[in-house]
């Protein structure tokens, strides 16, 4: 095999990948959330997403007109937040945040005997807008989302909800999809991570035409 590091630029890979999953797809997948469903395969080269993902009715859409009228994101990793494409956000007029560094959440979590992930969305909640929220790593932040919401504090324009792990991750997922009228994507199961949660929010933002 004749393999060169300048054979195929970037745009190609990626033009590739796309064709090579579409062509492995196994799943019939709704057009409305299609590229979702491929953006995550080729972030993670795991195929079992074409069955995992979950959407809400009308969630794509839903979100893309919410991030089109210009809400803002809050993640619960940094590592979430730095996979968003920033160009993108830019040209959507859409900023994206991280408070699980900020010393009040750390002093928050401290004083309360909670996770900083619980406490950042505790400070989103006390912001006062509608966020986007996107939830790739700690399941205490959608466990925290549901309380906040059933008790009428807070109404996010929608959740993001992947998180990866082995505790309280499958039932802190099945509590967001338990919530009535808010938008949700969530992975089913133990599988997710903060390039999960990236790569749904850009492929959001790309069909929203950011891209």
């Amino acid at each position: 095999m004749n393999l060169k590091s300048n054979a195929m630029l970037p745009e190609e890979i990626e033009r590739r990948s796309f064709e090579i999953i579409e062509s492995e797809l196994k799943t019939d997948i709704p057009e409305d959330v299609k590229q979702i469903v491929k953006r995550v395969i080729h972030t993670t080269a795991d195929f079992s997403y074409a069955e995992t993902l979950c959407f809400s009715q009308n969630a794509a859409d839903d979100i893309i007109k919410a991030i089109k009228a210009g809400t803002d994101i809050v993640t619960d990793t940094n590592m979430a937040l730095a996979g968003i494409n920033k160009k993108a956000l830019e040209r959507l007029s859409v900023s994206a945040v991280c408070f699980m560094s900020d010393r009040d959440v750390a002093e928050a979590a401290k004083r309360n005997g909670t996770t900083r992930a619980a406490a950042s969305i505790d400070k989103a909640s006390e912001i006062g807008k509608k966020y986007i929220f996107v939830v790739g790593n700690a399941p205490t932040a959608l466990i925290r989302l549901y309380e906040l919401v059933t008790e009428g504090k807070i109404k996010p324009a929608a959740i993001i909800g992947v998180p990866v792990g082995f505790v309280n991750v499958v039932e802190a997922k099945e509590l967001i999809i338990k919530l009535k009228d808010i938008p949700f994507i969530v992975a089913r199961g133990r599988k997710g991570g903060s390039n999960v949660a990236a790569a749904i929010v850009n492929a959001l933002c790309y069909m929203a035409g950011g891209r």
